[in-house]
């Protein structure tokens, strides 16, 4: 399976500093000036997700900003991260607490252009080292349509991280029709990232709205742009979904089932929904080997791309030992290959 490079017409020149080109799609940044324009009260996650937490993870929540506060805000504090870790290039998206669907448009969008605009000033300061994605405010589509162009044509930004929901709209929403439009006719990479489970009364102890809510939320985004006819609308979507898909690529026989036996299943898509699922890529943050081969043998080493969650505590700690063990051509492809051709890297003298 060949996948067409980046639309954008300048490729961005990489170098491998090790035998195989290693790049991150999921790594996160902290635009603290966006955190001025939308006042310190709303600059936490939005009410339907931090109603769902306890007094226990908070604090260690609290203990963990703190100490990753530096690199957060930082793409050069984190080099040398990224030499011990071995990652050449990393993707640099929003941190999810800064999506800010839950205020007024306007506002949303002047965040957006704040964080979109510190995003590629990080990336300006080592332009070998980094490439980023932005955030548009998509409670307007408008307004968003026109922050994702600008991403791409005024920043060189090589996608755009969504959460699974816009408070708490569904992806296959209809008011988000122009944004998938505009997003299929870019050609750019679209990186649904959840932030925790909106309806999490049961996930509040034992840090369960991340551990569960993320891929479960994850789950329903996929469901929603395969069975809400999304990818059959627009074929040529760049999509790519953090934590390995959620649940999904482990049980995707339920949904071919459901479609099958039920009309209501197969009204708003035309095929079994796993051939849409396999037109997606997938991040390899599964933290479990088994889980890692399974994935590679059902959805494809062509659709893999390393993820690592940078600098969380729910990041992978060694994402390129994890992928050790993998048949060669695999390996390269989901290490830095598959990546390379979705963000339009170039690595002089490499396959990129």
């Amino acid at each position: 399976m060949t996948v067409q490079p980046c639309s954008p017409s300048r490729p961005i020149q990489v170098a491998a500093r090790g035998r195989e080109l290693v790049v991150d799609i999921h790594a996160h940044l902290h635009v603290a000036a966006a955190v001025a324009v939308v006042g310190r009260e709303n600059a936490g996650p939005p009410p339907a997700v931090a109603d769902f937490s306890s007094p226990a993870s908070d604090a260690v929540n609290a203990r963990q900003f703190a100490a990753i506060a530096d690199v957060l805000a930082s793409a050069e504090a984190r080099l040398p991260d990224m030499d011990r870790l071995g990652v050449d290039v990393q993707a640099l998206s929003p941190s999810p607490g800064q999506f800010y669907y839950h205020l007024d448009a306007e506002l949303a969008r002047s965040a957006a252009r704040v964080i979109n605009d510190g995003i590629a000033a990080e990336v300006a300061k080592a332009p070998d080292r980094f490439v980023g994605m932005g955030t548009v405010p998509l409670q307007n589509a408008g307004m968003a349509v026109a922050e994702l162009r600008r991403c791409v044509r005024d920043l060189d930004l090589r996608g755009v991280e969504i959460n699974a929901n816009v408070d708490g709209r569904d992806l296959d929403d209809p008011t988000l029709r122009p944004f998938w439009a505009a997003a299929e006719e870019l050609g750019t990479l679209v990186f649904i990232h959840p932030l925790g489970f909106t309806e999490g009364r049961r996930l509040r102890d034992h840090y369960f709205n991340n551990l569960i809510g993320n891929p479960l939320e994850a789950t329903l985004a996929i469901g929603h742009l395969i069975f809400g006819g999304v990818l059959d609308r627009h074929p040529g979507l760049r999509i790519c979904v953090a934590h390995g898909g959620g649940y999904l690529p482990g049980y995707w026989g339920r949904m071919d089932h459901g479609w099958r036996a039920r009309e209501d299943c197969r009204a708003g898509c035309e095929h079994p929904p796993s051939s849409y699922l396999r037109r997606l890529w997938l991040d390899t943050l599964v933290f479990d080997r088994d889980q890692l081969d399974s994935l590679v043998r059902t959805h494809g080493a062509d659709r893999l791309c390393l993820g690592s969650d940078y600098p969380f505590d729910m990041a992978e700690p060694d994402p390129v030992g994890f992928h050790q063990g993998l048949d060669e051509n695999d390996r390269a492809k989901i290490l830095g290959l598959n990546a390379a051709a979705l963000l339009g890297l170039h690595v002089a003298g490499g396959r990129a």
